[in-house]
């Protein structure tokens, strides 16, 4: 076989095999569907964290405000913000008296930003059950009677959910397919959820945890110093013997993480970062996975146009081989694409954008595995952080 076409005819099949495995590691299993607002129920304590978050923080609480959950207690956490995020709080506040505001305080020595800010909040929270909210967070009028019902059927002490996620710029759109899709890779909801295995991830953005269960661990105090203290408090609660649930929210509850194309950079190459740092084996497997995208970015629109100039000067049936296998990849990969972003609520139409997204996904790849290296660590939200 000529070597041009065997090369074509080996990158084909390998190409279609990580196409189809890629694309079938995410399977949520547990549901998160909508009930009947109920009459009563235990106490829930609703925590949200709050720094420089005037973008997001008054449709966050006004979701939280308008739940049919009878029984609930809305904290804000307000960590120092300099923004407009307190006079916004306090308007809140002056207008509906289940709001409690909580002033946030100096960063100590040893810990992280974010579990200082929930240690301090879950102080003051008196439900059976505290529910953990990013600030980015915004939750459906049923969202909090819906989780608590699936989690109590489901026998969770923990409950976490995956947040359908808002996209509306161009970068947004692009992007955030791809990185989901990396992030199944590493995290099987499958594995998650077996109590038989040691897998442990949860989503900080809706967290929902027996009080009791919470105290057990040591509340955020044990993982103090934790960036990603979400996947850490879900290691304390599965390999503490309690059991560990990430489910389906999209029903209930919806996260816009980034608005453009700086604050994504700047927001994943910090979670990259924090993921990859303590993790050798993950660490390989983000810099394969970061050569992949690479790869998709280059090779996927170049591949048809080399077949194209080989047959115009006379490559033959063995050009048209080489064209036909790049195009069965492009069919397969636009329609797998096209189907995620379907089901992010994304015009297929984007998946047309996937070298240019593998490019920019590569090079937060690349970057974060570099921050861990060579110790130079990230910065997020004014603070600086090193593995």
């Amino acid at each position: 076989m000529n070597p041009i076409l065997l090369i074509s005819t080996i990158f084909c099949l390998g190409a279609l095999v990580i196409i189809y495995w890629l694309h079938n590691q995410y399977r949520l299993d547990i549901k998160t569907p909508h009930v009947a607002a109920p009459a009563g129920g235990p106490p829930v304590s609703v925590i949200v964290p709050a720094r420089n978050e005037e973008k997001n923080i008054r449709r966050c609480v006004e979701a939280l405000l308008a739940q049919d959950y009878p029984n609930l207690q809305i904290l804000v956490l307000d960590d120092r913000s300099t923004d407009s995020t307190s006079a916004i709080l306090a308007e809140l506040s002056a207008r509906d008296s289940r709001l409690v505001i909580l002033a946030g305080r100096e960063l100590p020595p040893g810990w992280a930003g974010k579990p200082h800010a929930l240690h301090q909040a879950a102080a003051s929270a008196t439900g059976e059950w505290l529910l953990f909210i990013d600030a980015d967070t915004f939750l459906h009028p049923n969202g909090v009677s819906a989780a608590l019902a699936s989690a109590q059927k489901s026998r969770a002490d923990m409950y976490t959910v995956m947040t359908e996620q808002l996209t509306g710029s161009f970068w947004e759109k692009t992007v955030m397919p791809l990185v989901l899709t990396a992030l199944s890779v590493g995290f099987s909801p499958r594995k998650v959820n077996d109590p038989n295995t040691r897998d442990a991830i949860a989503n900080g953005q809706f967290i929902l945890i027996r009080a009791n269960v919470y105290d057990a661990i040591g509340g955020h105090e044990s993982v103090k110093d934790q960036i990603v203290e979400d996947k850490a408090i879900s290691e304390k609660v599965k390999w503490g013997g309690h059991r560990l649930v990430v489910a389906d929210g999209r029903g209930i509850a919806q996260t816009r993480m980034y608005t453009d194309l700086p604050s994504m950079w700047e927001g994943w190459t910090k979670n990259i970062y924090l993921g990859l740092s303590d993790r050798p084996g993950l660490m390989l497997l983000g810099v394969f996975g970061a050569t992949l995208a690479l790869m998709a970015a280059l090779v996927l629109p170049a591949w048809p146009v080399f077949g194209l100039l080989w047959y115009a000067n006379g490559g033959g049936w063995m050009a048209l081989a080489v064209i036909a296998e790049s195009l069965l990849v492009w069919g397969y990969i636009l329609y797998a694409r096209a189907q995620v972003n379907k089901n992010m609520g994304i015009s297929p139409w984007y998946a047309l954008t996937t070298p240019l997204g593998a490019g920019v996904f590569a090079g937060m790849m690349l970057t974060s595995a570099w921050k861990v290296l060579s110790g130079a660590g990230v910065t997020w939200k004014g603070r600086k952080y090193h593995n």
